[in-house]
């Protein structure tokens, strides 16, 4: 096989998306409460004032009420979406219209890219996550490459629920390791060694 991590990327993608539409609705938001508690919890969440959150859609964790408790505690939201060049996030206020988009999360309808050196915490999507804080997307790089613009001490946390959390993601030399993976179970500090 010439390209063995992207096949065995491609392999996990496929499964995990089984195991994940597999949940029943009511079970994926009983699960999604817990782990925005255990988010909107964090000591990194908290001190955060300006958040990147993705934005949910299909069986992802739901991050609607998570958008809402941002901007209610004054902090600022920013969303991400997609450019010919890449991936991009600019701010959302309370009543900002969202566009729909041709792959699924709605992107803000206001196109003012926020500088990746100013986002305090970035809150990542993913299919799978490792305890090392590596993350399986869905194949497009887009976070890993605006994380790679980000500063070093940027908090990088994942969401999942906890049957997304594997032994190994296949990693390759361009993804870039989050911090924190939050689940319904747990909260896994990819920081420190197990």
């Amino acid at each position: 096989m010439t390209d063995e991590p992207a096949a065995r990327k491609a392999t996990l993608r496929d499964r995990m998306r089984l195991i994940r539409d597999a949940m029943p609705p009511e079970e994926r938001a009983r699960r999604a409460r817990l782990i925005e508690d255990r988010l909107l919890g964090l000591n990194e969440f908290r001190a955060a004032g300006m958040v990147l959150l993705f934005y949910s859609f299909g069986s992802e964790v739901t991050t609607g009420a998570i958008a809402e408790h941002i901007m209610d505690e004054g902090k600022q939201l920013f969303l991400p979406y997609l450019t010919p060049q890449g991936m991009e996030a600019a701010e959302v206020l309370p009543g900002d219209p969202l566009l729909p988009s041709g792959y699924g999360p709605r992107e803000p309808s206001r196109r003012h890219p926020l500088d990746p050196g100013e986002v305090d915490l970035v809150v990542t999507p993913g299919l799978a996550f490792d305890r090392r804080g590596f993350r399986l997307g869905y194949g497009g790089g887009y976070y890993d490459r605006y994380l790679s613009r980000v500063r070093p001490e940027t908090t990088r946390i994942g969401l999942a629920y906890s049957a997304q959390l594997v032994d190994r993601v296949p990693e390759e030399p361009s993804d870039q390791q989050l911090h924190l993976v939050v689940t319904d179970s747990e909260t896994v500090d990819c920081r420190t060694p197990d």
